[in-house]
């Protein structure tokens, strides 16, 4: 997994990749968003919710334990690291009623959100893991792997499913 020197590495990073996976999304008919034209695969729309959901859910954890001092259970109420199916289910009920045009602009926001939360993190908390009780599991991830693993790697990873995704439409 990639490492970053900064913050504001990381944050590059993430505009990056989100600008490169959001174009993927051109093209893309609305009437089409929610087509499964790939076995096991998910519709574009849901690739969206899917971003949102874990977006919005870092930014829940940390509003929640650092704004209000709450305990925050981790992936989410009810829900395990080792099941997370009914979480992604979670994800599509809540953000797959809008256009893609509307889950891509909520994404945009919720990812500026997130970078401008991450610039004014002190460099301890952004290196150093057990900085946050939500972000201390057995892996002892410092914060920036939590940001990674739910903003960078996967734009850059499901960028080639859509690309398929678009092929099997246009087929």
């Amino acid at each position: 997994m990639k490492s970053y020197e900064d913050q504001k590495e990381l944050i590059a990073a993430i505009e990056t990749s989100l600008e490169k996976y959001l174009a993927e999304f051109t093209n893309i008919p609305e009437n089409k968003k929610d087509a499964r034209l790939l076995e096991g695969e998910r519709t574009p729309s849901e690739h969206l919710s899917y971003q949102l959901g874990w977006v919005s859910s870092l930014l829940d954890w940390e509003s929640r334990e650092q704004g209000g001092g709450q305990t925050v259970q981790t992936p989410a109420e009810g829900y395990k690291w080792n099941n997370l199916s009914g979480l992604y289910q979670q994800f599509y009920a809540t953000y797959g009623g809008y256009t893609l045009a509307e889950q891509q602009q909520m994404l945009w926001e919720k990812v500026a959100e997130l970078c401008s939360w991450v610039e004014n993190l002190s460099e301890t908390e952004f290196f150093t893991p057990e900085q946050r009780a939500w972000a201390t599991t057995s892996a002892r991830w410092p914060i920036w792997k939590w940001v990674h693993i739910n903003t960078v790697a996967p734009f850059t990873n499901f960028r080639t499913r859509i690309r398929k995704w678009k092929r099997a439409a246009s087929a």
